[in-house]
């Protein structure tokens, strides 16, 4: 993601690799309210509703063909479950509550990996268009993963 100069000097968003434009950082009216909601601790927030975005413009460029479809509908909802399932541990009344539903941010970043690597291997999709999108649910995934065992270290 990059922001671009415009001639009279504000920055303007972007296309990323996948087509989705997200806001130039920092004259984003967006980016700069987000900037005081979300705690700098927490990448997890914003990257978790990026991917769901940058998974929605992927399943618009699919193939219309049966099979596209059905890997897009199944692509489309583990990657929009992330997000959800993350805010929703983030509203947990416990400790216990939170691992148990990071459990399920878990299962579904990893099921949106495994239809992204589908993609790839059937060739509905340009492998390379996908390399960045499975970069960053590896990425998530480890995220959660950690986040779960600091979770669960503070538990005992």
């Amino acid at each position: 993601m990059r922001s671009e100069k415009k001639p009279n000097g504000k920055s303007q968003a972007t296309p990323d690799e996948t087509g989705v434009k997200s806001p130039a950082h920092p004259d984003s009216p967006t980016t700069r309210k987000a900037a005081f909601a979300i705690p700098p601790h927490d990448q997890l927030k914003p990257r978790t509703k990026l991917l769901g975005l940058r998974v929605i413009r992927l399943v618009g460029a699919l193939p219309k063909t049966t099979t596209g479809q059905v890997v897009a509908k199944q692509l489309l909802r583990s990657a929009l479950s992330v997000g959800a399932n993350y805010r929703a541990a983030c509203r947990a009344r416990s400790r216990g509550e939170f691992i148990a539903k990071m459990g399920i941010v878990e299962e579904e970043v990893d099921e949106t990996h495994y239809w992204l690597e589908i993609l790839a291997d059937s060739k509905l999709m340009d492998p390379a268009r996908l390399g960045p999108l499975l970069d960053e649910t590896s990425e998530l995934t480890a995220m959660v993963v950690a986040s779960i065992r600091t979770a669960r270290k503070g538990a005992r």
